[in-house]
């Protein structure tokens, strides 16, 4: 095993430190408002006309609780817009149990309250936002004007594309809101207590990244929707243990692998005259519907459809009013397709820009909508990570990517010449919103927390900070810089020779010859890349804090990294993964400041699973693990998900029984603690159930703490403490510092 050349020792902050005192962080700090990373923004926005960039930030003493901010781009000031408080009685809203659903798997606005979304109308003259379940806007010449007071939750509401209605979903049903006369209108009818109008499925917002059933057509006069009917997904009951002792008996829908999916159409509906018309998906109905949009002539729908094996995705083109239709493209793959939103249709609608991964790397492709002929924009054995901006002037193409690393995402543009230039310059995480002339720029590197700033499109260059975030005597985390771990990037390779990349804590006051335990922090699975040359402050943090040296890496079947360092799971979750865990250690155990002998593993989710079948399958080499909300079972979870990477249950072969951490119970020596949300509607509370039996049944000990009433994310500041407390506990137990 070799480190490789570019690892590379960073003190985080290093100047910042010499007059600072070494108070280290506590877990009782790392969830206390305001937050340990400084004043932090989201939903960053640039208004239609350039001259705003608007934010959501969470209240100073209440860091989940956001209000609206506008940052006045020729003043350079920034200034409150809404305060959330005060729309609301008493200060605080009471979400419907859908609505919280639907947060809870939108991962960015998972624990909020308060204002968590909003629009602005194509002049740049408005902006629209939910709260309490109502909708308001806010002309910006004048005061915050409530469109809806209803017992009714309202969501997924929208702009109309030129601003005349606002449009939302209200018990199933789709609705639009004349914005000058207040006129009121329901769209669409037949909604049940199994049948959508409007809605995204649970597959489609959980695992297919879309959170809407509905679109607007460029001209106004129609809007495309999804109408499910879930009458066939599997029933199940799921029992939620409150708080207060209770339990509540809830009958989900929950479509578990190789069970049935939805049942799905697609239909137009007339804005003024109501009439609905339906388009055809194909003979197969067995299958998902990823992706909709308009064509500029608000007459031809495009929908993107996925087989169920999700290794074929069709782009068709559909005559509105449902009389034809033609597939204008195929997309197969021999491992699955990831989907994307890169669909943009440029040159007056003669063309549009698609992102595929033919070639085995995600790249982006301009099409001539006549002809067909394609012509690659970007190439190379990188991934393109979105495309930001086509500028119908000049030909340019913005995109975000990972060019020159996996662990550092940048602006490029690509010119009509086809040359690429890099446009953010600084070494670390940018997330573009990009305008006519400049962008946004979220960034954070592992010693600068997130900050937003202004910057010219043409070079990067800064031109004014929304949000600067210094880490100077003012900053939340300055208390702690002395006594931060000391980090280093770097990569190891895999048995099969695979470059892997990790992030490793070390304890700020490590001593010459003295021996520390390790702990791997994985997460592991498909999408969840987590070695980031970014910010983080976390858990992992409070580890390295108390004498534990930690190692994040990211195994061979995680992102960011093609199709074939994805693909290596196909079929066979929980093996790779493993190994490159296991090889992880031993990298580690090759430094002199690690104790082999004392070696543990923690995760979430898929990191629990992870946890779950590193101590399982290499239990002579993780003596302690924790794992919360973990899958133990991938028949316990849902189609769309663990179809694409295991398939079917039924096809030949063990392949989910050797994807189970149920077949290698028998080797587990070590010490577990297991975590789990009692309410978790996600990865059900059923499979730390089986676990637990399991065990208890081969006489093997272990030990478990569960949340009343807490879902997937177990969110709340009582509830996390609580949590990382008994963790932290738990290690210093089992490995000792």
């Amino acid at each position: 095993m070799k480190k490789a050349a570019i690892a590379a020792g960073l003190m985080i902050a290093s100047g910042l430190t010499t007059a600072v005192s070494a108070e280290n962080l506590t877990i009782d700090r790392l969830v206390a408002s305001p937050s340990i990373d400084g004043p932090a923004v989201q939903g960053l926005k640039m208004s239609p006309d350039g001259k705003r960039i608007t934010f959501l930030r969470g209240k100073k003493d209440k860091k989940n609780q956001l209000d609206l901010w506008e940052f006045d781009v020729a003043t350079g000031k920034s200034s409150l817009l809404v305060d959330s408080a005060s729309l609301l009685e008493g200060g605080s809203e009471k979400l419907s149990e859908e609505e919280k659903n639907r947060r809870e798997r939108n991962r960015t606005i998972a624990g909020k309250s308060g204002i968590v979304d909003y629009f602005w109308s194509a002049d740049a003259k408005m902006l629209l936002f939910p709260l309490g379940g109502d909708v308001y806007v806010l002309p910006l010449d004048g005061k915050v004007k409530r469109l809806t007071k209803t017992p009714q939750y309202e969501t997924d509401i929208k702009f109309s594309p030129k601003g005349h209605y606002v449009s939302f979903i209200r018990d199933r049903e789709l609705y639009a809101v004349d914005v000058a006369t207040g006129k009121e209108m329901r769209l669409t009818t037949g909604a049940s207590d199994t049948v959508a109008n409007g809605m995204a499925e649970f597959a489609a917002q959980e695992e297919l990244d879309r959170f809407t059933g509905y679109w607007w057509s460029p001209d106004e006069s129609k809007i495309a929707f999804e109408q499910y009917d879930e009458s066939g997904v599997l029933l199940k009951d799921r029992y939620e243990v409150q708080p207060d002792g209770s339990v509540v008996t809830k009958k989900q829908r929950y479509p578990e692998a190789g069970s049935a999916n939805v049942a799905v159409r697609l239909g137009v509906v007339g804005v003024h005259d109501k009439a609905v018309k339906w388009i055809d998906l194909g003979p197969d109905k067995d299958i998902y519907l990823a992706r909709v949009n308009w064509l500029p002539d608000s007459q031809h729908v495009a929908y993107q459809r996925l087989n169920r094996l999700q290794d074929q995705l069709d782009l068709v083109f559909a005559d509105a009013d449902g009389t034809s239709q033609k597939t204008f493209l195929t997309e197969k793959s021999d491992v699955w397709v990831n989907l994307n939103n890169d669909l943009k249709f440029i040159d007056g609608g003669k063309a549009m820009i698609w992102g595929s991964e033919r070639t085995g790397y995600k790249h982006l492709y301009r099409y001539d909508l006549a002809s067909g002929k394609a012509e690659a924009l970007t190439s190379g054995k990188w991934v393109v990570g979105s495309l930001e901006k086509y500028d119908e002037d000049t030909g340019a193409v913005y995109f975000s990517g990972f060019k020159d690393t996996p662990v550092e995402e940048h602006l490029y543009r690509r010119d009509k010449d086809g040359s690429i230039t890099r446009i953010t310059q600084e070494k670390g995480w940018h997330e573009a919103e990009v305008g006519d002339k400049v962008f946004i720029d979220k960034f954070s590197s592992p010693d600068q927390p997130p900050q937003v700033m202004v910057r010219s499109l043409k070079d990067g260059k800064t031109l004014a900070a929304v949000l600067e975030n210094k880490l100077d005597d003012s900053h939340p985390f300055h208390p702690y810089l002395a006594s931060r771990a000391k980090e280093e990037f770097g990569t190891i390779t895999a048995d099969d020779g695979t470059t892997l990349y990790y992030r490793l804590y070390l304890p700020h006051d490590m001593k010459a010859g003295k021996k520390y335990p390790a702990i791997m922090a994985p997460y592991g699975g498909p999408h969840g890349q987590r070695v980031k040359y970014a910010w983080s402050v976390d858990f992992n943090d409070i580890l390295a804090a108390n004498g534990f040296v930690v190692m994040v890496l990211d195994n061979r079947g995680m992102w960011n990294r093609g199709l074939k360092f994805e693909g290596h799971i196909k079929h066979a979750m929980g093996t790779v993964e493993v190994a490159d865990q296991v090889a992880g250690v031993n990298f580690l155990k090759t430094q002199p400041y690690i104790d082999g002998d004392r070696v543990g593993i923690w995760g979430w989710s898929y990191g629990g699973y992870m946890t779950l079948m590193n101590l399982f399958k290499a239990p002579d080499v993780f003596k302690a693990g924790v794992a919360v909300a973990p899958v133990t079972d991938w028949r316990l979870y849902d189609t769309a998900y663990t179809e694409r990477y295991l398939g079917l249950p039924s096809a030949p072969g063990d392949v989910y029984k050797k994807s189970s951490v149920f077949d290698y119970v028998d080797n587990f020596k070590g010490k577990l603690l297991l975590m789990h949300g009692m309410a978790d509607d996600n990865v059900f509370f059923d499979n730390s159930v089986k676990l637990m039996a399991t065990l208890q049944n081969k006489g093997k000990p272990f030990e478990l703490m569960t949340y009343p009433g807490k879902k997937h994310g177990i969110h709340g500041e009582a509830a996390r403490k609580h949590l990382w407390h008994m963790a932290l506990s738990f290690f210093e137990r089992t490995l000792g510092n």
